[in-house]
């Protein structure tokens, strides 16, 4: 299940994000920043803890992800997606990007970006399986790897007019049901690490 991350959620973001980014992952204080600024909202998708009798009460995060759009500008920016390792290929990464794709449009975004790493074309291939499409790269931009990165471009609103079931068809309340549709790539998407920039994708 995706719900709105909180406060008490950033040592198991940290967990999560320490283990996908190990060359680069961000600051607890930088994470913490992000998670309660009011230009972007971040998302945990979680899971009842095995022998919880309620779930929802003894839960476990297992990815995570952010998006930063200003209410009222015409652009957001997908800042961050990662799940656990154990949790990557089975659709979650794809319900965690529709789920912030709808919450950029619920802010009045009519167009989104990442960057993505161009040594990562499954990730690649997910982006442009929504929408995205390639409008640039930036040299060396993810260090100390010195990987590229392939900045992308969705259009909202010729995502919307195309039809395709979205996250936002299944938001209740800040909720997302996390759909079984495939995920070609684990979701870990990230930019880099200068408080900066924003993190983008890989996948």
């Amino acid at each position: 299940m995706i719900r709105v991350a909180t406060p008490a959620d950033l040592d198991a973001i940290m967990l999560i994000e320490r283990r996908s980014f190990p060359t680069d992952a961000w600051s607890a204080e930088l994470m913490a920043a992000e998670l309660s600024s009011p230009h972007g909202r971040y998302l945990v998708d979680v899971e009842p803890v095995a022998g919880s009798a309620s779930p929802g009460v003894a839960e476990v995060v297992v990815g995570y992800g952010g998006v930063r759009a200003l209410r009222g500008s015409a652009d957001g920016d997908i800042q961050t997606i990662a799940l656990d390792a154990a949790h990557r290929g089975s659709g979650r990464g794809r319900a965690l990007l529709r789920a912030l794709l709808a919450e950029a449009a619920e802010r009045g975004a009519r167009e989104v970006f990442l960057e993505v790493r161009a040594d990562n074309p499954v990730a690649q291939g997910l982006y442009v399986s929504e929408g995205f499409a390639e409008i640039g790269r930036r040299a060396g931009y993810y260090q100390p790897d010195d990987v590229d990165a392939v900045i992308m471009r969705l259009d909202l609103r010729a995502r919307a007019a195309r039809g395709p079931a979205s996250a936002a068809a299944n938001v209740q309340d800040g909720r997302t049901n996390a759909g079984s549709e495939g995920d070609p790539a684990g979701s870990v998407l990230q930019n880099d690490s200068n408080p900066a920039d924003v993190k983008g994708s890989d996948d």
